[in-house]
Order: structure tokens, then C-alpha cells, then sequence
């Protein structure tokens, strides 16, 4: 740019590439703040999430302990490995400013007794319970954490790209701009004031 020859057509286009740079940087910047919108909204729904994870695992752990106890190990194991896996979800994907960000799908379904209650006590039932509740949440979880990682990313992208434009592209045009203008200014003067002679020394002056 800055060997430019300085003519009224690369001012235009000088101009014109400022301009395109201006809108380009309001654009990164509009996109950078909506990506940080969506990134933080998620990343407090995750610390309520984690939150809830950590409540109700304690809860299990507390409970399954107790029917470790009274059950005794092997009967506990047993009836866990009777528990299908949960395989009833599906994994979609949405658009947010050009990231494509999970949303998993799933029905929260009502725990259905996998094991006899004769066998069983209440310390299983509430375990079982809330194990069934965390599998959700954890759903849940990974959903959030997968979208504000491929969010974080982009922001950073995006930050580096408004960086440019705002640090080095725009002020490179501004300066570029000012240049071809200062010498075509000088140049008008110096045609002015050539002019000038020829009309003194033919009396036209």
C-alpha cells in the first residue's frame, strides 16, 4: 500500500477499501459481543448444572453405600449391571453466528423398577433414583460444555480478525487515504502555481 502511485482512481479505491474495512471490523464486532452473549449465558446454566451434579451424586453415593450395607455388594452389583444404557437421545446441530453448536434431544423418561422389591429397601430405590436424575444432567452438561467450547474458540477467532482490522487494516487505509490526498493536494498546488508562471510571463496573468 504504500507504494501506491497517488491518482484520483486509487484514492476511490483506497476510499472505497477503507470503507469495506470499517463495515467488515462493525461486523466482527457485533458478531464477537453476540458469541460472548451466548458463551457466558451458557457458562452460568453450567455452574447451575454442575451444581445440581454434585448435589444429587452425593446423594447417590450416600445411598448406594447404604444398600451396599444392607444388600450386601454382589446383590448391588447385580441389579446395576440389570440397567440397560441410556441410549435414548439424539445429538442435533444449530447454527449461532456460523458455529455449530450441539443441542442434544432426549425424553425424560420415569424410572421403571429393573429389580425385584423384595430383594431391595429403600436406600436402592433412592439411589437408583437419583443416578437416573444424573444421567440427564449430565446430558445436559456435555451439551453445554461441548457448545462453549466451540463458542470460545470462535470468539478468539474472531477477536484476532477485529484486531486486524481494527490495529492494522483501518489505520493502514486511513493512512494510505491521507497519503494519495496530501500528494494530490501538493500536486494541484504545484499546477496552480505553475500555471500561474505561464500566465505572468505571457501577460495573461
Amino acid at each position: 500500500m504504500a507504494d501506491t502511485t497517488p491518482t484520483k482512481s486509487n484514492l476511490m479505491r483506497a476510499q472505497a477499501s477503507l470503507e469495506l474495512s470499517r463495515k467488515a471490523y462493525e461486523l466482527m464486532d457485533r458478531k464477537r459481543n453476540v458469541l460472548i452473549r451466548e458463551m457466558m449465558s451458557r457458562i452460568d446454566r453450567a455452574e447451575e448444572i454442575q451444581e445440581r451434579i454434585g448435589t444429587t451424586f452425593a446423594a447417590a453415593y450416600q445411598a448406594l453405600q447404604m444398600a451396599n450395607v444392607t444388600m450386601g455388594i454382589s446383590t448391588v452389583e447385580d441389579i446395576a449391571l440389570s440397567i440397560p444404557e441410556e441410549t435414548d437421545f439424539n445429538i442435533l446441530l444449530k447454527s449461532v453466528m456460523g458455529v455449530e453448536i450441539p443441542s442434544v434431544r432426549f425424553h425424560k423418561e420415569e424410572l421403571k423398577p429393573y429389580y425385584s422389591f423384595y430383594h431391595t429397601n429403600n436406600a436402592m430405590d433412592v439411589a437408583l433414583l437419583n443416578f437416573h436424575n444424573v444421567a440427564y444432567l449430565i446430558l445436559e452438561m456435555a451439551e453445554i460444555e461441548v457448545s462453549v467450547y466451540k463458542l470460545a474458540n470462535e470468539v478468539k477467532r474472531t477477536q484476532k480478525r477485529t484486531n486486524a482490522l481494527q490495529n492494522i487494516q483501518i489505520p493502514g487505509y486511513q493512512a494510505l487515504v491521507k497519503s494519495i490526498q496530501d500528494a494530490l493536494e501538493e500536486k494541484e498546488r504545484e499546477d496552480f502555481f505553475r500555471l500561474k508562471m505561464v500566465k505572468k510571463k505571457t501577460g495573461r496573468g
